[in-house]
C-alpha cells in the first residue's frame, strides 16, 4: 500500500473523491429509473402538449356568437369532429380542440338559451338574455382564448434536462409526458457498511461499558439518499481477520468503514488496506472533528471493476463530517450527479474555528443567516439532529456576517 499525504487539505480530500469517473450508463424503466442520474441529456420525444387542447371546461367555438351548438361534447381523449364557422361543442379541460375552432368559451361565460339551441357569451352583456341575444352577434371571443396551443411547453427534439441531472419524482414525470418509457442513467453504486468496535450494541441500553451503535441506524439511509445502493451494515469485532476478509471478499462499488481510523492499539483499518494491496488517496484531512478519514483504491474485483472504501472515524458527528468529505462526493460521483454549485449563508453570530483546520459546524437557520448549535462535539448528534446544515468554518473561526459555505445533514 503506497502511503498518501501525511494530512490532506478539506478543499483538495474532496476533490480527490470526486475526481473519481462515474459508473457506466444502464437502461432503467422509469418506475426503476428514481435517484439515478441521466446519463444522457433528456429530450422531447414529441411535442407538448402533442396537440391544441382546452385549458379549461366549457365550450369550443368558431367565428364569432352567437353560436348554434352541436350534438354531444368533447372529452380529453376524444377525437372530436371538426367546427363550421358559428358553431360551438361543450369541451372539457385537457380535451383535444376540434378542427376550425379557435378559442374556448368558459362555462362560468357561456349561456346555453333555453330552446333555441344557441351559445350566448354572457361575459359582453350582464343584463336580460335578450338584450344579450342582440348584442352575441357583434361580440368576438378573442381566437387563441384558453388554448393550451400545440407545443406550448417544447417541440419534439428540444433538450428538456441535462446529463448528470437527478432522477427526481418529478423528472419522471417530465420524462413520462415527453414520450419516454425508459431512461438511460448510471448505475447507481452499491455500498458496503462496516461498522467496527467491540464497545458497540445493537439493541438496548448501553451496559457494561459498552454504547449503542448510532452509525449503523443513520447512515443507510442518508447514503442511501446520495444514490447509493446499501447492501448492509454488520457490526464487526475489533479483530483484523474479520476486517481483512470483510473488505478483500466485497463485491461492492464502495465500502464504508466506521472506526478503526486512528493509530490506536485495535484500529486495524490501515493493516488491512495493507494487506489487500489498496492504494490511500487521502490519508487524514484537515478538518474538525473527523481528520483520522481516508480514502483508499482497492484491488479491482473479480469482475475487473474499480473498488474504493472510504475510513470514517467511529464517533457519529466526527464520522458525519468525513461522510460529507469523503464518501458523499465520491458516491455523487460514481452515480453520476452533478450538483449546484455551494450553498452560502451569512453568520448571524461569530462561528468558532480551530485554530488550524477547517471546521464543520452543525448550524441553524435564522433566516436569513445562520447561527451555530450546542452539542457539537464528535462524539454528539444532539446538536446535528436539530441543524439545518454543517457550515464550513476557516481556520480561526468566522466573525458575524462573513459568508460561509453550508452542506447538507442527513436528512430524509
Amino acid at each position: 500500500m503506497t502511503a498518501g499525504p501525511i494530512t490532506t487539505d478539506w478543499e483538495k480530500a474532496r476533490a480527490a473523491a470526486r475526481a473519481v469517473p462515474s459508473l457506466p450508463p444502464v437502461a432503467r424503466d422509469l418506475a426503476d429509473a428514481l435517484g439515478h442520474a441521466l446519463a444522457e441529456p433528456l429530450t422531447a420525444l414529441t411535442d407538448l402538449p402533442p396537440f391544441d387542447t382546452s385549458a379549461m371546461d366549457g365550450w369550443a367555438v368558431a367565428g364569432p356568437g352567437p353560436w348554434r351548438l352541436n350534438g354531444g361534447g368533447v372529452l380529453a381523449g376524444g377525437q372530436p369532429e371538426p367546427l363550421r364557422p358559428g358553431t360551438a361543442v361543450p369541451i372539457a379541460t385537457g380535451a383535444r380542440l376540434p378542427e376550425g375552432a379557435d378559442a374556448v368559451l368558459r362555462r362560468e361565460d357561456g349561456e346555453d338559451e333555453a330552446g333555441s339551441g344557441l351559445l350566448l357569451d354572457r361575459s359582453a352583456c350582464p343584463g336580460p338574455t335578450t338584450q344579450c341575444r342582440d348584442m352575441a352577434p357583434t361580440r368576438d371571443v378573442a381566437p387563441g382564448r384558453d388554448i393550451r396551443p400545440r407545443g406550448q411547453e417544447c417541440r419534439a427534439g428540444d433538450p428538456l434536462i441535462p446529463a448528470g441531472t437527478s432522477v427526481t419524482p418529478t423528472v419522471l414525470g417530465l420524462a413520462a409526458a415527453a414520450g419516454y418509457d425508459r431512461l438511460t442513467v448510471h448505475r447507481r453504486p452499491r455500498v458496503d457498511l462496516l461498522v467496527l468496535g467491540d464497545e458497540l450494541l445493537g439493541t438496548g441500553l448501553p451496559r457494561d461499558g459498552r454504547i449503542r451503535d448510532a452509525l449503523g441506524p443513520l447512515l443507510p439511509a442518508w447514503l442511501s439518499g446520495q444514490g447509493a445502493d446499501v447492501a448492509g451494515r454488520p457490526l464487526l469485532p475489533d479483530d483484523f481477520g474479520p476486517l481483512y476478509e470483510a473488505v478483500r471478499d466485497s463485491a461492492a462499488d464502495v465500502v464504508v468503514t466506521m472506526g478503526s481510523t486512528a493509530a490506536g492499539p485495535v484500529d486495524f483499518l490501515h493493516d488491512a488496506l495493507r494487506a489487500v494491496g489498496a492504494r490511500l488517496l487521502v490519508d487524514s484531512v484537515a478538518v474538525r472533528p473527523g481528520h483520522p478519514m481516508l480514502l483508499a483504491e482497492l484491488p479491482p474485483g473479480a469482475d475487473g471493476r474499480a473498488r474504493h472504501l472510504v475510513g470514517l472515524p467511529g464517533n457519529p458527528l466526527a464520522a458525519v463530517a468525513g461522510a460529507v468529505t469523503l464518501a458523499v462526493p465520491l458516491l455523487r460521483s460514481l452515480g453520476g450527479h452533478v450538483d449546484a454549485g455551494p450553498l452560502d449563508a451569512v453568520c448571524a453570530a461569530a462561528l468558532p474555528g480551530h485554530p488550524r483546520d477547517t471546521r464543520l459546524l452543525p448550524v441553524r437557520r435564522t433566516a436569513p443567516a445562520v447561527a451555530p448549535l450546542p452539542f457539537d462535539g464528535p462524539a454528539m448528534l444532539r446538536g446535528l439532529a436539530l441543524a439545518d446544515g454543517l457550515a464550513v468554518v476557516p481556520p480561526g473561526g468566522a466573525e458575524a456576517g462573513a459568508v460561509v459555505e453550508i452542506l447538507d445533514v442527513p436528512r430524509p
